[in-house]
């Protein structure tokens, strides 16, 4: 008995540490939303959306699922590879399994995300994120010449989160942005389903970090 409880724990403890190990995202700044929005400039030139996609990972001890979103709509301002203000709207009725090759399953872990456990997409059909301020990075100390902060609207709830991100303006007259991946705290937005402060223990606990990389193309 004694051999079989120390092998679990070492297999759990090498199963954190590979996780760990393959995963580069840091986690965010939050805090409380902020009244006001950021506002475009006089200089500063407006795109649309065209394209928008976030990629989410969530995980449990030993493994985890990863996926994506589409972004429905939005608008951004920028002076050049600037931005300025903006903000978008996430269609959660998009949510999509990328990693499991079962249909079936791949599914039934889609439906189970959206129903009340998890985002309730019957009664929050999208979620939102509204640019609040931006801060200019030195690229020449590391690769991403942004870090925006905003408001991000998931069921209701409203909270501030900052991350860094690259932003482009290209010839074509397209403008990209592209955050690093980074990390929220789904608790924070009442989403408590088989975590530690539900009570789930063990295997059972799903991780409180869920794992986000935004990617914009606006024309």
């Amino acid at each position: 008995m004694r051999t079989l409880i120390k092998f679990s724990f070492v297999f759990v403890l090498l199963a954190l540490v590979a996780s760990c190990k393959g995963d580069k995202s840091k986690a965010a700044k939050t805090g409380d939303a902020v009244d006001t929005k950021a506002t475009p400039t006089a200089a500063a030139k407006t795109y649309s959306v065209a394209e928008g996609t976030i990629n989410w990972t969530g995980t449990k001890v030993a493994y985890g699922h990863s996926g994506t979103l589409n972004v429905k709509s939005g608008t951004l301002s920028a002076e050049g590879s600037k931005i300025k203000s903006g903000d978008f709207i996430i269609d959660m009725t998009t949510i999509k399994n990328t990693d499991i090759p079962e249909p079936e399953k791949a599914s039934n872990l889609e439906g189970h995300l959206k129903n009340e456990d998890f985002f309730d997409v019957a009664k929050f059909p999208t979620a939102a994120f509204a640019i609040t301020s931006v801060k200019d990075l030195d690229i020449s100390k590391g690769d991403n010449n942004a870090e925006i902060t905003g408001n991000l609207r998931l069921k209701g709830i409203e909270k501030s989160v900052t991350f860094p991100a690259t932003v482009m303006a290209k010839a074509d007259g397209t403008l990209t942005a592209i955050s690093d991946k980074f990390t929220i705290d789904r608790t924070e937005w009442d989403i408590k389903f088989s975590s530690g402060l539900a009570g789930a223990v063990g295997d059972k606990i799903i991780s409180n970090d869920i794992t986000l990389q935004i990617s914009l193309t606006a024309k």
